[in-house]
């Protein structure tokens, strides 16, 4: 039984795994293999030679008043063999659980942030599968966007949402329905975004449909709406284009509910905002006749999103209601 010292050291150096705690998970790993063959007896250990390679599997040798007085090897017939494959294996479970931890680190660094990839093929049709280079992260179903179609090899931009070590290797978890999603993208296109002039307060998002920004500046005189509209509406085009043509809404923030609420029902006027309970966060907002419709939105959805943006119930009136 033998292993190639030199190739390990080089092994564990690249890698940079502990040597040591390599060969003590071969030692563990061939004794296991040891003690499951018929021919195994009691008390015995697995030690492999730093310098020669060998691996011996040691027997304790008592005399007749049952002291030790020295180790003899045991080696059944056969077992060599058994013992360099098992301790292979080993090698090989240990550069994979190292290469895992690696790629565990690196995405974990990307929890929170867009990246980009490949559409891969997978054997659930119902699981996204996305090439991104080093391994494969997975959009769920409940990540996915109602209509979005993802063609193999087509290159996409997600969300990362979870990076974790799972049974079968590395899991990353990616969304493209994410609210997060749509304001990473603005910070792709929006220098002023990192430069952190303007801000980007609030996302509320039905993915596929339409989504709302809140934001704000934080220098006089630059327009935080403007800033990522961007010229002839390029930057706002490009983030909408990414998402396959989502409507999105650009408002500006306030810190004043009730000015905030009215900008948040954009694209429909609004005549006045009055704040019903503060506690319970409930605003009462008066638009024009002809703009109720605009308010509530189709289905109820901007009202609804303007909702989920500010935080606050909000009831909708006409400025002349039928009596």
């Amino acid at each position: 039984m033998h292993v190639e010292m030199s190739a390990l050291i080089e092994m564990t150096t690249q890698k940079e795994i502990a040597l040591e705690q390599l060969i003590h998970a071969i030692e563990i790993g061939v004794l296991g293999a040891y003690n499951q063959s018929n021919e195994s007896k009691r008390h015995a250990r697995a030690v492999l030679d730093r310098q020669s390679g060998e691996i011996s599997i040691l027997v304790p040798e008592f005399n007749e008043l049952g002291e030790k007085i020295g180790d003899v090897v045991d080696m059944p017939a056969g077992f060599s063999r058994i013992a360099t494959s098992t301790a292979r294996q080993i090698i090989k479970l240990k550069m994979r659980e190292t290469n895992d931890a690696s790629i565990v680190g690196e995405f974990t660094g990307n929890v929170g942030d867009v990246i980009s990839g490949v559409v891969a093929q997978g054997r659930d049709p119902k699981m996204i599968h996305v090439n991104l280079g080093r391994t494969e992260g997975r959009i769920p179903p409940q990540e996915q966007v109602p209509g979005e179609i993802y063609n193999h090899g087509d290159r996409i931009k997600c969300f990362v949402v979870e990076v974790k070590q799972g049974l079968k290797g590395p899991e990353i978890m990616l969304s493209r329905s994410h609210p997060a999603l749509v304001k990473q993208l603005f910070a792709f296109e929006v220098p002023e975004i990192n430069d952190r002039i303007v801000e980007i307060m609030a996302v509320a998002r039905e993915a596929g449909h339409r989504s709302k920004v809140a934001v704000k500046s934080h220098r006089a005189g630059v327009s935080p709406k403007g800033s990522l509209i961007g010229p002839m509406g390029s930057r706002a085009r490009a983030v909408m284009d990414e998402l396959h043509g989502e409507k999105i809404d650009i408002v500006d923030w306030s810190d004043d509910p009730g000015i905030f609420v009215g900008h948040a029902l954009a694209p429909a006027k609004v005549i006045s905002v009055e704040i019903t309970d503060l506690a319970g966060r409930c605003a009462k907002v008066v638009v024009p006749d002809y703009q109720l419709s605009l308010a509530i939105g189709r289905d109820g959805q901007n009202a609804r999103l303007a909702a989920r943006l500010t935080g606050w119930r909000i009831d909708i009136h006409p400025d002349n209601p039928i009596m």
